[in-house]
């Protein structure tokens, strides 16, 4: 606004300069004084009556204390004392910083909440008319929607749902700022905080829950191990080829490395038959 201002007074002060020297020069030409009373109150009149907009602005004019319309963007006239300048309105997207502090979630969780909220005055004439100051107005609404959203959540839906929680805000506000002719584009989550000490007992209980879901884990493969080891008995127990086979694969596995030395008990070498196994591995091993 006081850009306005202050670009409004330098065109009028250049409109109001350019106005005394044409009447200074008209006078000296003529050699009569009275040629610069005309361009001297004509200055006086455009230095109060012109008015500049920037683009995005629009300027809501009042006449005699009604609304006449909307002047702007560019340069536009008034005149002094009946037209009143109502307002400058800005029409680009702004952002307001809303926070939430020590608010209860629904599972009576204080939280402070922060907030960004995206709006944009798209009729300046509602705007100006029907709210007296839009943005305290938009600035309230979003902080007192942010605490009523806050308490119909819950924790983990603060902290894991924050797009969901922008959407429903975004909607509760468009509602209310539409008929003032603003629209709230969109609302975004910035950032959940928590007492430090609930982000102790979150932590502890967070890594409680992966070392129980390790152990079922660990128990479920210890399972499945035994019902393999199940079947293949069930496997060998019918088939002492089979176990035979595996026996050998496994003294295999065993002296397979130079110089290794595998003790076998006797009785496993009378049961699965391992005594001429032993002697060839045992050949096969004193060759170079």
């Amino acid at each position: 606004m006081r850009s306005n201002k202050l670009r409004v007074r330098q065109v009028g002060l250049a409109l109001f300069v350019i106005c005394m020297i044409a009447g200074l020069m008209l006078a000296g030409l003529r050699q009569q004084a009275f040629w610069l009373a005309p361009f001297a109150l004509s200055g006086v009149y455009l230095l109060y009556s012109v008015r500049v907009a920037d683009q995005w602005e629009r300027v809501a004019v009042l006449r005699f204390g009604k609304y006449r319309g909307l002047a702007g963007p560019g340069m536009f006239h008034m005149i002094p004392i009946v037209d009143v300048a109502a307002g400058y309105v800005d029409q680009r997207v702004r952002v307001a910083n809303v926070s939430a502090e020590s608010t209860l979630t629904r599972d009576t969780v204080p939280v402070n909440v922060d907030a960004i909220v995206f709006w944009m005055v798209w009729n300046p004439e509602k705007a100006v008319l029907e709210v007296q100051n839009f943005d305290d107005a938009i600035l309230m609404s979003a902080q007192t929607a942010l605490r009523e959203s806050i308490g119909r959540h819950e924790l983990h839906q603060m902290v894991a749902e924050r797009e969901m929680l922008g959407e429903e805000l975004q909607r509760i506000l468009d509602a209310k700022t539409n008929p003032w002719g603003i629209t709230v584009q969109s609302v975004e989550i910035r950032d959940v905080q928590i007492p430090p000490e609930l982000q102790d007992a979150m932590s502890r209980e967070a890594q409680a829950e992966r070392e129980r879901r390790a152990r079922t884990i660990l128990g479920l493969a210890e399972t499945e191990i035994a019902d393999k080891f199940s079947s293949a008995a069930e496997t060998y127990k019918n088939n002492p080829v089979a176990l035979h086979l595996r026996a050998m694969n496994m003294l295999y596995e065993a002296i397979k490395e130079r110089g290794s030395m595998v003790i076998v008990p006797s009785s496993a070498v009378e049961t699965m038959g391992l005594g001429g196994s032993l002697a060839t591995a045992a050949l096969g091993g004193a060759k170079p």
